[in-house]
């Protein structure tokens, strides 16, 4: 097949920047130095995806369902934001491969051409530079537009990915917005990856209330990233989870269900330190359930009027 003046000049300028010095500057020819030196791909080599088998996608699909499943409503809407623009939403595992994806029959043509399809694997080793690939090798949000692709058989998408994280931190998914329309500008897809990155915080919060559902959600104060750091506080002020930015924040790590720490301790809180003072607090808090009523405080703590009154005088 004869190569177009596109793909040819793309071929140039990756060649031209691989031999010079950008790649410590630049995080894309960084990513195209990856996809050369360690991967072994050239630009010009028009690559297929791999395809997973029907059984290797079904035990996938398996293994993420539970990401799939809260993600999905987050997925719909996002693609209600940005479908006009002949774009996809993708929902990738850990390992690159799109296991959920939503388009539009009319533009499903361009994307089926560029294999960027459900099943297909899309890690950076064997796509180069791409955006769900080089979000997985970063572990960041990435916008790819367009010639930033390594492979001059994908020069035609714009994507923008972010990384979706578990309760425990880890990365678990990605992200992806991509389009194949020339007329997405390079700013728009700025706005664009705006957008996903906000959906992927979605999905991160959703995943962490699934996580912890009986426990109590506690904003970490002085975090720049309002709603994403999350504390999961059990009914003794213990906690047992804590999002990635939370955990960053804090300088946490570890298992916090196997191993809670005290809410108090982690914020600078006030707390009981005393037997008594634990059980001061819970007859404090049936009195203000009742409103102020003794008689019904006491009856919601299977106690007598009197001997509530008695504790309180004592404590």
């Amino acid at each position: 097949m004869a190569m177009d003046g596109g793909a040819r000049s793309h071929i140039a300028a990756v060649s031209a920047a691989l031999a010079g010095s950008k790649a410590a500057r630049s995080p894309i020819v960084a990513s195209w130095a990856r996809s050369a030196y360690m991967h072994g791909l050239t630009p010009e080599r028009a690559i297929d995806p791999d395809r997973l088998t029907a059984a290797e996608f079904s035990a996938l699909c398996q293994r993420m369902e539970p990401v799939s499943r809260i993600a999905r409503p987050v997925l719909e809407r996002l693609f209600q934001a940005v479908g006009g623009l002949g774009a996809c939403v993708i929902l990738a595992s850990d390992t690159g491969v799109p296991v959920d994806r939503l388009g539009r029959g009319a533009d499903d043509r361009d994307f089926s051409d560029a294999g960027l399809w459900t099943g297909a694997v899309w890690s950076e080793a064997t796509m180069g530079t791409n955006g769900i690939g080089t979000c997985l090798a970063e572990g960041r949000p990435v916008i790819i537009h367009r010639d930033q692709h390594f492979l001059s058989s994908n020069i035609g998408l714009t994507c923008a990915s972010s990384p979706v994280h578990d309760d425990e931190g880890r990365l678990v998914a990605v992200l992806d917005v991509s389009t194949a329309r020339a007329e997405v500008a390079e700013g728009l897809a700025g706005l664009i990856s705006h957008s996903v990155l906000e959906a992927a915080r979605r999905i991160e919060s959703d995943l962490f209330h699934a996580r912890h559902p009986d426990a109590r959600m506690v904003l970490v104060p002085g975090h720049d990233r309002a709603g994403s750091a999350l504390l999961a506080v059990d009914a003794d002020d213990l906690v047992v989870g804590a999002t990635r930015a939370a955990r960053a924040h804090l300088g946490l790590s570890g298992d916090l269900a196997r191993s809670p720490l005290p809410v108090a301790d982690l914020l600078g809180l006030s707390a009981h330190a005393r037997p008594e003072d634990g059980e001061r607090a819970v007859l404090a808090r049936a009195v203000a359930r009742a409103g102020g009523n003794m008689s019904a405080a006491a009856r919601a703590l299977g106690i007598s009027r009197a001997t509530l009154h008695r504790k309180m005088a004592r404590s």
